[in-house]
């Protein structure tokens, strides 16, 4: 897993972020972590950094002033990974809602079997999702069968955040003109993959709901998510779609 960087967003993981940083670096001694902080109130950052001499040039740590939103968190990662030519670059929560056990297998689908963009998939083959209330399960399901519906995309997942790029596929995206900064960030990312025909696999992985500190979905991400995929479409359709 040499050349590959995982990349962490972090709003108050505090309870998280120690036992998190140990499960991926344990993983592989060529495996980097790098997770980008939004100031966290809770003291998340300062956990890192007293694990940046442990971890020597293996972790690293961004902060940014503010809660800047998960997208533009991936967006600063992504452009400080382009830039010091790591290949192989894994988007992951911090939550443990996707197991840092499962990052050997993307990465083999990725690096050995060819693919441009490896889906940590909770849809692929029924639905794989632990503690999560049914009306949740259902939101999200349903929310990516609407999203495939819209885009014509051949994904199960289209939301899923557990992911591993080729760095090959992000250079070729315009990663300024992102648009979405929520959970629909992970859309817009695939929709753009699919229109430039990489090729996309789902790697089935049971997700977890997390068991410490507090999820940051809302109704503004939602709604961003619901009507930010139509408009999209829209523009791909019309030509105006920027990639």
């Amino acid at each position: 897993m040499k050349n590959t960087l995982i990349i962490i967003p972090t709003f108050n993981e505090l309870e998280n972020i120690q036992l998190m940083i140990d499960a991926v670096l344990n993983q592989n001694q060529y495996l980097h972590l790098l997770v980008v902080d939004d100031s966290s109130p809770d003291g998340t950052a300062e956990v890192v950094k007293n694990n940046l001499v442990r971890y020597a040039n293996r972790l690293f740590l961004e902060e940014r002033e503010g809660k800047q939103g998960l997208g533009t968190a991936y967006i600063h990662g992504f452009k400080w990974a382009l830039k010091r030519d790591y290949e192989f670059i894994f988007e992951m929560d911090a939550d443990f809602s996707h197991d840092p056990n499962d990052l050997p297998d993307l990465y083999d689908v990725c690096a050995k079997q060819g693919a441009d963009l490896v889906i940590g998939s909770r849809y692929v083959k029924g639905v794989n999702v632990v503690n999560w209330p049914m009306s949740r399960v259902l939101l999200s399901y349903f929310a990516s069968k609407y999203v495939r519906m819209v885009t014509r995309m051949n994904i199960h997942d289209t939301t899923a955040g557990f992911i591993c790029y080729r760095a090959s596929l992000l250079r070729k995206i315009n990663l300024d003109k992102i648009k979405f900064v929520g959970y629909a960030f992970q859309i817009e990312m695939k929709f753009k993959a699919f229109l430039l025909k990489a090729t996309i696999v789902e790697l089935p992985v049971i997700f977890t709901d997390r068991s410490r500190g507090q999820s940051k979905m809302s109704s503004s991400i939602i709604n961003e998510a619901v009507l930010g995929v139509m408009k999209m479409k829209m523009e791909s359709l019309l030509g105006q779609l920027e990639i």
